[in-house]
């Protein structure tokens, strides 16, 4: 399972419901969605700036970041959502390790 980091901005009508609940419960909210998938939330922060929300997740793969990405980033209480993958050192000294065979075009 892998580690992604989700940011978001929330809208004027997402901001207003923030104002409404309160953070906790968008935490709440989030905690519930991932455990749908598999997950489990690492942190979750907000933010002020052109990002509102950083919230790292353990525990779901591809397709389970997909599927929050889809439920999620279609709420009209969101301005922006963005979904990266994380990785370990040990994850990039494989990659590092490994031996790719590539020919680039026109060789």
């Amino acid at each position: 399972m892998g580690k992604y980091m989700i940011k978001a901005s929330y809208s004027t009508e997402g901001v207003q419901g923030l104002m409404q609940a309160g953070g906790t419960s968008r935490v709440h909210a989030v905690e519930k969605a991932l455990a749908g998938v598999g997950g489990t939330i690492e942190s979750f922060y907000f933010a002020f700036g052109a990002d509102d929300v950083f919230v790292v997740v353990d525990g779901i793969d591809n397709a389970g970041a997909l599927a929050m990405a889809g439920a999620i980033s279609s709420s009209p209480a969101l301005r922006s959502y963005e979904t990266t993958v994380l990785l370990t050192p040990a994850e990039v000294d494989q990659a590092m390790d490994a031996t790719v065979e590539y020919a680039p075009p026109g060789s």
